[in-house]
């Protein structure tokens, strides 16, 4: 019986996912551990980190792009300036939000930093076409003044 319960808990996952979460969370409260579909269970918990990590990703990189619009990308700076600056800030409070969640990530956005900013160098000199040494290969700002909200590519 108990491996006809967890089959319909595995066959739940792939054929309604939001079924499953209901059905897993009624089994986690009622503390019937022997029903749960541990494999995808897991799976989903590992899942939870994998997208904190992505995001972080992801908004570091969007950041790192703006920061580099407001420094290089003059024709647009004046029309674009006040959007840029509102993106900028946005993806500074998510950013701010996932680590006071998980400050262990931390030390996971050190890494990320140089990472997300080679990819956003390289969306910069396409978008504006500029010759590859007007933007430097290694960050000229910090990871802590790119997070810090009064900083911005040209204060000291």
């Amino acid at each position: 019986m108990e491996s006809q319960v967890k089959l319909k808990q595995a066959f739940l996952y792939d054929t309604d996912y939001q079924l499953w979460l209901k059905d897993t969370v009624t089994q986690l409260k009622a503390r019937n551990f022997g029903d749960l579909d541990l494999d995808n269970l897991i799976e989903e918990i590992e899942g939870l980190g994998k997208s904190d990590k992505r995001a972080i990703l992801s908004y570091l990189l969007r950041l790192c792009e703006h920061l580099l619009k407001l420094k290089h990308w003059e024709s647009e700076r004046e029309s674009c300036f006040r959007g840029w600056i509102l993106e900028i800030n946005n993806f500074r409070a998510e950013i701010d939000l996932i680590l006071q969640d998980s400050p262990s990530l931390k030390s996971f956005i050190g890494e990320a930093f140089e990472v997300s900013y080679q990819k956003a160098r390289k969306n910069m000199l396409k978008a504006i076409s500029l010759p590859t040494h007007l933007i430097s290969q290694v960050p000229d700002f910090t990871l802590e003044q790119a997070l810090d909200e009064d900083w911005l590519p040209w204060t000291k």
